[in-house]
């Protein structure tokens, strides 16, 4: 079967996996897609009868025609060999038992969060796809908190790239901010910016289109690239983890090859769920798919109702990742679940950014609500969320991964189905509010990481531990509209 990935606004362009992966997003605004995702499945038993690596693979060698078998191979052996801290070696997501409720920890990365999983991988994706030009690619990213340090971890030194991250300054947690701005790295640069994440976001998207931009890289055979989840080469290896989650239940007893389960997702950005649904439709037998979310519960109010209106207050939470209003992802879900109608996806993206808003037709609204079911959690039902889970199991949850616990729960409690709930983050990114939710007050980050960690069973990871003593290297702190011109000088001083 052809493998061309196209926008989800129109389909007269169509490129390949590599072409798709160097150039990120569309050149009309529109996220790429594959048509045809859904015609071929994976088969259930041979993912449950293999490891991690192995069904990266399968899932790599159906969704990226254009990479080599080699290119592959040589992409996930490097990206998942010794790079994560795990104690089962088939797999670098392992699922534990926390109640009645399964929790799939994503968090066991070189930055503790579940963007290494895609993170670790993406740099060798894109060194691939630049090797067959003579360019250099220029990473956009923006971040509400743990994207950017994954992502710079990844691309630190490698040859013919460069990263520029931009995060709302003010709006991520201590732990996250010391990650970013203390950044190792010759090709790394960071700046906060003034707003919050939906600012910075908006402002990355408009300079991938940006044409005067482009042409003043362009003279430098500089390309633009995205570290963000709209980047396939970034969302692709999330699907792995949905389906070794399945594989790891199945060799546990819990469920039967082809039964049915359900997953509990936190999201903002809708990059995680979207993941999900993905696996989805390569065969991945999901009952429901529960979206989380924060006091900002855009997501939860238009899966219930069918329109999408950001127009509402932008809240600060103790869920970071999940502070947004514009989510990017979902423009993907509204291709696969309107028919594949380019047209009434480019004028629902029109509409939204026209008016802050949009609404479905009554069968596309009817689609997606057979399969995603929201739930919102503000920040004391979370703190509460964490307090009953600690109590009754000694398990630490973090903020971001209570939401998902907690919408596990409600689901648990009306279905028979076993329900997965994403862990997206360590505990020890958000030691004060996660301390905070269990009676415990501590100003210092630094201390409260040490006396969390006489609370569980996992320790301190290293590179978290180490945060304390490490120089800060980034303190630039710049508006949207002074975005560009930091790209531009930072691209020729990156490439010098």
């Amino acid at each position: 079967m052809e493998v061309y990935y196209q926008s989800t606004r129109q389909n007269t362009q169509k490129i390949d996996a590599k072409a798709a992966v160097l150039q990120g997003i569309s050149s009309d605004g529109g996220l790429f897609v594959w048509p045809n995702l859904g015609q071929e499945k994976l088969d259930l038993n041979a993912v449950c009868q293999s490891d991690y690596k192995g069904i990266a693979r399968m899932v790599f060698n159906q969704l990226l025609a254009g990479f080599s078998q080699q290119e592959l191979d040589e992409c996930i052996d490097n990206a998942y060999t010794h790079t994560f801290e795990v104690k089962d070696q088939d797999t670098i997501t392992p699922l534990k038992t926390v109640d009645d409720i399964e929790v799939l920890e994503l968090f066991h990365g070189p930055t503790s969060a579940f963007k290494d999983v895609a993170l670790t991988i993406l740099p060798w994706f894109l060194s691939k796809a630049l090797a067959q030009t003579n360019k250099k690619a220029l990473i956009l990213t923006a971040t509400s908190g743990d994207t950017g340090k994954a992502a710079m971890s990844g691309f630190q030194d490698v040859d013919h790239t460069g990263i520029c991250v931009f995060y709302p300054d003010g709006k991520v947690s201590a732990v996250q901010h010391k990650q970013m701005a203390s950044q190792e790295g010759e090709n790394v640069r960071v700046f906060g910016v003034e707003g919050n994440f939906d600012d910075a976001q908006s402002m990355v998207k408009k300079l991938f289109l940006d044409p005067e931009l482009k042409e003043r890289l362009a003279q430098e055979q500089i390309v633009l690239s995205s570290a963000n989840s709209i980047n396939i080469g970034r969302l692709i290896p999330q699907i792995v983890y949905y389906f070794d989650a399945y594989r790891q239940l199945v060799n546990k007893g819990t469920t039967k090859v082809g039964d049915p389960v359900s997953f509990s997702v936190p999201t903002g950005n809708f990059g995680d769920v979207l993941a999900g649904y993905y696996a989805s439709l390569m065969g991945l037998p999901v009952e429901t798919f529960y979206v989380a979310s924060n006091a900002n519960n855009v997501l939860t109010d238009f899966l219930a109702t069918g329109t999408y209106d950001r127009n509402r207050p932008f809240i600060q939470t103790i869920s970071p990742s999940m502070d947004i209003l514009i989510s990017s992802n979902l423009e993907r879900l509204l291709y696969y679940a309107s028919g594949k109608d380019n047209a009434k996806v480019a004028g629902w993206m029109n509409n939204l950014a026209d008016t802050g808003a949009y609404t479905l037709d009554e069968k596309t609204k009817a689609v997606i609500q057979s399969t995603f079911k929201g739930g919102y959690y503000d920040d004391q039902a979370l703190k509460e969320t964490i307090k009953a889970a600690y109590d009754k199991t000694g398990y630490v949850l973090d903020p971001h991964t209570a939401a998902a616990y907690a919408l596990a729960k409600e689901a648990k409690a009306n279905s028979k189905v076993p329900v997965i709930a994403l862990s997206t983050a360590s505990p020890y990114k958000f030691t004060q509010d996660v301390l905070d939710a269990l009676g415990v007050e501590e100003e210092d980050p630094w201390k409260a990481m040490q006396i969390l960690s006489t609370m569980q069973a996992d320790p301190i990871p290293a590179p978290l531990a180490a945060l304390k003593d490490a120089p800060i290297r980034h303190d630039a702190c710049i508006q949207p509209d002074e975005m560009k011109e930091a790209v531009a000088a930072k691209a020729l001083e990156i490439f010098r």
